[in-house]
């Protein structure tokens, strides 16, 4: 798979792939011991930028609402992010390649056991501003409030100092969290699917092509599945190709 003039002009403009690298979602992106990224949304755009033949800028955000605010500052070529309608308006997603849970964690005295049950009026949820799972909750919560932190992580601490009823999250996280804080429980079920995608901005669709294409091919010889494993996230599920081989 060769890219063509116009995938270069629209992936890299500037003659480098800048790539959004979300630190928010630690199933797709941490930091390794050295504190550079690492994990597979790094791993993919580093793929990509050696297929394209050009130099990689990661450019690193603590929440996927500032990436999505970067856009409109031409910050960056190529983005990891969740598919969302309100983001649909400037992004093109790929297909997903990882499906990862949104779910709950709260205390362990907490009488809810299901999702459902924490829309009720005068619940407090603290959420990570921006994130896939805000924009959800947002659209489908009708009696709950959401308490906006500045990022995923941010918002556990308020969940923990503020006494909020719940924070929202991924479960991986979420699930880590609870396994070293006596006291708090992740639910068992969960409230969305967040589909991961890789993303250009809206209009660039020869980059768009590619990159899908490109994805296919990163699903079929098993370099997801491995980069996930080698992070330590291979319990998340798999997309599928979009394209038959």
């Amino acid at each position: 798979m060769i890219p063509s003039a116009a995938v270069m002009a629209e992936l890299a403009p500037q003659g480098t792939l800048r790539a959004a690298i979300n630190y928010g979602n630690p199933v797709l992106a941490q930091r390794g011991a050295d504190g550079a990224p690492t994990g597979v949304s790094v791993a993919l755009a580093r793929a990509l930028a050696e297929r394209l033949g050009v130099p990689l800028q990661l450019i690193t955000y603590d929440a996927a609402g500032k990436v999505f605010a970067a856009l409109e500052q031409g910050a960056w070529d190529l983005a990891f992010l969740a598919i969302e309608p309100v983001r649909a308006a400037q992004i093109d997603f790929s297909e997903p390649y990882v499906i990862i849970e949104g779910t709950y964690l709260l205390r362990e005295e907490d009488p809810a056991r299901q999702v459902a049950e924490l829309d009720r009026a005068g619940r407090r949820i603290a959420v990570g501003q921006g994130a896939a799972y805000d924009l959800y909750l947002s659209r489908t919560l009708t009696q709950a409030e959401l308490v906006r932190a500045s990022t995923s992580s941010a918002a556990i601490g308020w969940f923990v100092e503020q006494g909020l009823d719940a924070v929202a999250g991924v479960r991986q996280p979420l699930e880590t969290y609870a396994a070293v804080h006596p006291g708090y429980r992740v639910l068992a079920d969960s409230f969305t699917e967040i589909r991961q995608a890789m993303a250009v901005p809206k209009g660039r669709s020869a980059a768009a092509v590619f990159v899908q294409a490109f994805l296919d091919e990163q699903l079929r010889n098993g370099f997801v599945a491995r980069e996930l494993a080698a992070s330590g996230q291979g319990d998340v599920r798999l997309g599928v190709p979009a394209t038959s081989a």
